[in-house]
């Protein structure tokens, strides 16, 4: 298994991650939690698999000075036009993660890092790399896809064959993450660098409500209950994706 670029796949990803109430939920999940997370002053970040850049505008237009690190070329250029669209500057690097070493000579107050490590050949190994990329007082924002939302939603669909031989990864050309992520052994791994300050759980019912009733749904009303369920000690392990804040040990 390899690393999961989108070079081919970059318009149909925004598309599909953006254009509807699955990306709406996302990005307010995360721009509230960051929110309360970030101090009042600006902050060197960096994005690193940074998409089109969705995030990386939010931050920059709150005055935070930003460098987007994504590898794929035209995901890449849709993250220029975006703020060269909104009047916005930052600093834009293609190259994958296994590179970004090499290339900064410096460290972050703030490293965002979401729906990147579901797409890697070895989730675990960045994490020493996100930390090198820190700053001591900084702090690493990490989204991931989580495999007890997969399990679940499997579940109520009876697709317990599948379930049984745990097929669990996307198909090779589809948008469905390869490596979906079991947030134990997450919080194992990070445990060693890391210290997990609040934990956040993205589309924690959204996605498991009927059709019908979804289309029927308004996004004010999914977005105010999404943010408010989104720590609930019930639900937030069922949140499609889960976004972490970390601080460095």
């Amino acid at each position: 298994m390899t690393d999961r670029h989108f070079d081919e796949l970059a318009t149909r990803f925004a598309e599909k991650i953006y254009g509807g109430a699955k990306g709406a939920i996302r990005l307010a999940v995360l721009q509230a939690d960051l929110a309360e997370a970030l101090p009042d002053k600006p902050l060197r970040v960096l994005d690193v698999g940074a998409g089109l850049g969705h995030m990386s505008l939010w931050l920059a237009e709150r005055g935070h000075d930003v460098t987007l690190a994504e590898p794929a070329g035209p995901m890449l250029e849709g993250a220029r036009a975006r703020f060269a669209e909104a009047g916005q500057t930052a600093t834009f690097i293609q190259a994958p993660w296994q590179d970004l070493l090499g290339q900064l000579d410096q460290r972050y107050d703030l490293v965002v890092c979401h729906a990147v490590l579901e797409w890697l050949a070895e989730p675990a190994s960045i994490l020493p790399v996100l930390h090198q990329l820190t700053a001591p007082d900084g702090m690493l924002s990490l989204a991931f896809y989580n495999k007890n939302a997969l399990v679940y939603r499997n579940l109520l669909k009876g697709h317990f064959r599948k379930l049984r031989k745990a097929e669990f990864a996307g198909e090779k050309q589809s948008l469905t993450p390869q490596q979906p992520l079991d947030p134990e052994e997450m919080a194992t791994q990070l445990a060693e660098l890391w210290q997990v300050e609040s934990q956040s759980g993205i589309r924690v019912f959204h996605d498991y409500m009927p059709h019908e009733f979804q289309a029927k749904a308004e996004l004010i009303d999914l977005l105010e209950m999404e943010l408010a369920y989104r720590r609930h000690p019930a639900f937030a392990g069922l949140g499609r994706y889960l976004h972490w804040i970390c601080r460095p040990r």
